[in-house]
């Protein structure tokens, strides 16, 4: 199937992790349009800067002229001041594939930007980061890893840049500087490298195996045939009700949005999408499984994009409770196309809103009930967010708690 055929939209955050989970490139968009007073750019500059540097620098034989030009377009895409329209070279957009596939190697964070700030937006369960208690949130000032030589503060750093800064074999070391708002200064923290596998959902019982709690880690290619295994679990074992999880999910695909929130809403509208000319709807597309199943979603500031839409769109519809922390709040749309050099530029072409209209970007999705997740020392299995979410649960089915 070519590329250009099929169209799908990216609502991820554009994160690309330190264990690889990134870019959902399907898609094209015409970046010819809506240039203002000029069909063209004047690149007569660049090529005096070129020439100039041909010329005069110390090592000419340092000079390569296509990474010269997957700088300046990478440049290009980073004077419009979103984090989220990017261009990725060959190489990077060839790794971030491949890790899609399978399992990937760093220390098991996504990256994304929090006031332009590289930020930790998901520490993925079990792995290094996990286990060094790093949070969503945490913002990452500076990298240092000396078996590469690299220490390296985030300023100015891209995602992809500071992916390559922070993988690397299993069983090696990088020491990554964290700031977290509610400490009084930034502290250093080693992480061990090791090989992280992350399944896109995820199914566990709860009260005595009669509710089902699902896990939705990211919206990506597996996704619906990993969810339509877990429904069928749910249906063969009568559930009395449903969590669902989308905290840390940091999004993907809108279309995987769509799928799991028909699951639930009968019919209408799931989320609309609003460019320079016009606005889409997206209206349930299948007869859902778990309609009128009572339900109860976890959220918090690791949820983003995708996980978004799908929670704004289940409270709205349904009067679905949210149960957690507010989310990341992220209301933009990005289109990938993949070029014949193996490049990929993603660009943000819209914006998302949830059935109501509302655009939640930057602001994100205030919980119905608040609970901040607290680590119980004495007992790492337990989950207060869970244990409330369940409570709400049973309130919303008129049972005793």
């Amino acid at each position: 199937m070519k590329l250009n055929v099929v169209r799908q939209y990216l609502v991820g955050l554009i994160f690309v992790s330190a264990i690889g989970l990134g870019g959902y490139r399907l898609g094209v968009y015409n970046t010819q349009k809506g240039f203002q007073n000029s069909s063209e750019v004047d690149t007569s500059s660049m090529n005096q800067v070129l020439s100039e540097l041909k010329k005069n620098y110390l090592r000419p034989e340092d000079i390569n002229a296509k990474k010269l030009m997957y700088g300046a377009t990478e440049g290009m895409t980073a004077s419009l001041g979103d984090p989220y329209t990017s261009f990725f070279p060959p190489v990077e957009n060839s790794r971030n594939k491949e890790d899609l596939q399978g399992e990937f190697g760093g220390v098991g964070i996504q990256l994304g930007f929090i006031e332009k700030t590289l930020a930790v937006m998901t520490p993925l369960k079990d792995t290094p980061a996990f286990k060094a208690g790093i949070k969503a949130g945490d913002l990452i000032l500076k990298i240092v890893d000396e078996k590469k030589k690299v220490s390296k503060d985030t300023n100015n750093l891209t995602i992809e840049d500071a992916v390559d800064l922070i993988r690397g074999e299993k069983g090696t070391p990088v020491t990554l500087t964290i700031f977290r708002e509610s400490e009084k200064k930034s502290r250093e923290v080693v992480l061990v490298r090791d090989v992280i596998n992350v399944p896109s959902t995820e199914l566990s019982w709860i009260d005595n195996d009669k509710v089902a709690l699902i896990r939705v880690n990211k919206f990506g290619e597996q996704t619906l045939g990993e969810w339509e295994k877990i429904v069928s679990e749910v249906k063969a074992k009568n559930a009395k009700g449903v969590v669902l999880d989308l905290r840390n999910n940091p999004g993907g695909y809108l279309q995987r949005a769509v799928d799991l929130g028909s699951e639930f809403i009968a019919d209408g509208v799931i989320v609309k999408q609003r460019d320079r000319n016009k606005t889409e709807v997206s209206n349930v597309d299948r007869k859902g499984k778990l309609i009128g199943m009572p339900l109860v979603v976890l959220v918090n500031k690791g949820s983003a994009s995708a996980a978004e839409i799908l929670a704004g769109a289940l409270r709205e519809r349904l009067g679905t409770k949210l149960v957690g922390e507010n989310s990341f709040g992220k209301g933009t749309v990005q289109e990938p196309e993949d070029f014949s050099d193996g490049s990929s530029l993603h660009v943000t072409i819209a914006e998302w809103l949830l059935p109501s209209g509302k655009n939640i970007h930057k602001v994100g999705l205030a919980p119905d009930v608040t609970v901040e997740y607290k680590q119980d020392d004495k007992n790492p299995e337990a989950d207060n967010q869970v244990e409330k979410a369940l409570e709400v649960l049973k309130t919303e089915m008129g049972l005793k708690k």
